[in-house]
């Protein structure tokens, strides 16, 4: 009898393997739907082991809805191993995010519902576990109406107490306190939101706080993953890497040109303090920070905008808090991105300048050359433009690890091959 009923169970899960899409769109709440029951088969085979699944999500042509479900699978059985009540806040900013918040629609082909998506999620990861979350979306001044939006939305749902909707203009009054440097909603973007969402939910008396984004990109139901590192090893800051051979990563479409080579070995040169450690995906927005870390890096934040997340993980590093690192599933929502709409020369210009800046505000180590170059070199983003899609001959057939290397190709000799990318397109021009 047993050997029948093992048999049965792996005849289970065959046929599970076989039957999940190789398909996911965010879009699309049927996707959503059968992920959840994808991921709720799983939890039902019993005599499956832990490895079986991870086996079979690591196999070359294994579907994307079966590894996303393993995920949550592996996610769901840690949160119900959590013995002590634990109280999360995960906290995003809005801003050109009425698109997304609401359903798909005819007239709304982007939308993914995200907000209400999130709180299914997060019912179904945390259902019958000790661990309490709340949701913060801080609208960022967004043009469009997010805070609106998101309010209403938030009103209608089955569950609104368990969203707080926030409003950055509401935050930048205050004379002292993190947000004091803000004069309006204009000199923040992003950073100043995340940090508005992270001080209401520390009023709030949460045990930690998740940053992710506003749109679906990051499935919730993943919250074991992250929560891992902080409850069972005392981690007091998880940060996710998609760069981990064991993430699932998904890119919707190629966003940057080869020159993209070149921005990553300046920022990894002259930010080497936390690139050397093995932080590579310094911008994934799936974060978590504990109470006692959050106080710390609330006390004096150097930035406001996308480059927040570098100056965040090296105020962790000066105060010596243990910093983990956790693979998880990332699908790129890339059509409504706010790296698009702003333009994304425009959001690497603001990465470079604001990583100079933190890492000079929190006296870290850095490539002293490296950091005037970007002083004096790159200015605008039309000076990125001028060389997104071109790449020095030395970083030709570099790989990713050696990236950030000085030898591999110094600030004397990336200056040198600028002034000569200059001088040829002046050239042109006349």
């Amino acid at each position: 009898m047993k050997g029948f009923i093992m048999k049965m169970h792996k005849e289970d899960l065959e046929q599970i393997y076989r039957s999940a899409s190789n398909q996911f769109d965010l879009t699309e709440s049927s996707h959503q739907i059968c992920l959840l029951e994808l991921a709720d088969s799983l939890l039902d085979l019993k005599q499956t082991s832990p490895a079986q699944l991870s086996a079979l999500a690591q196999k070359e042509d294994c579907p994307l809805a079966f590894k996303l479900a393993v995920k949550l699978v592996q996610s769901r059985k840690y949160l119900k191993q959590i013995s002590k009540p634990i109280s999360i806040g995960i906290v995003f900013a809005m801003w050109g995010e009425h698109h997304r918040l609401l359903e798909k629609s005819p007239s709304n082909i982007n939308g993914e519902n995200s907000l209400l998506t999130k709180v299914t999620q997060l019912n179904w990861a945390c259902k019958g576990t000790k661990v309490n979350w709340q949701l913060y979306p801080v609208d960022d001044g967004c043009p469009h109406g997010s805070f609106t939006i998101a309010n209403r939305i938030a009103s209608r749902s089955s569950q609104p107490e368990k969203i707080s909707v926030l409003n950055l203009k509401d935050g930048i009054s205050a004379t002292k306190g993190p947000l004091a440097k803000l004069k309006n909603v204009d000199d923040s973007r992003k950073g100043g939101a995340i940090i508005h969402g992270c001080m209401q939910a520390l009023d709030d008396g949460v045990d930690a706080v998740i940053y992710t984004d506003a749109d679906n990109s990051v499935h919730m139901g993943q919250l074991g993953l992250i929560l891992a590192p902080f409850v069972a090893n005392n981690a007091q800051v998880v940060l996710g890497n998609r760069k981990d051979p064991l993430s699932i990563l998904v890119k919707q479409e190629q966003r940057w040109g080869i020159g993209i080579k070149t921005l990553r070995h300046m920022q990894r040169m002259v930010g080497s303090a936390i690139f050397s450690q093995g932080i590579y995906d310094t911008q994934a927005a799936y974060k978590l920070f504990s109470r006692e870390a959050l106080v710390t890096i609330l006390e004096q934040p150097t930035v406001f905008d996308f480059s927040f997340d570098t100056d965040w993980i090296l105020a962790a590093m000066q105060q010596q808090q243990h910093i983990a690192t956790v693979p998880f599933a990332f699908i790129d929502s890339a059509a409504e991105s706010a790296s698009i709409t702003q333009g994304p020369m425009s959001t690497w210009l603001t990465l470079l300048q604001g990583l100079v800046k933190a890492l000079r505000a929190r006296g870290a180590d850095y490539n002293q050359e490296m950091a005037q170059l970007i002083d004096k070199e790159i200015k605008t983003a039309e000076d990125l433009d001028r060389i997104i899609d071109l790449l020095p001959e030395e970083l030709l057939h570099a790989s990713d690890a050696e990236l950030g290397n000085p030898q591999l190709m110094s600030p004397a000799a990336l200056k040198q091959w600028l002034s000569k990318v200059r001088a040829e397109q002046l050239a042109t021009i006349t």
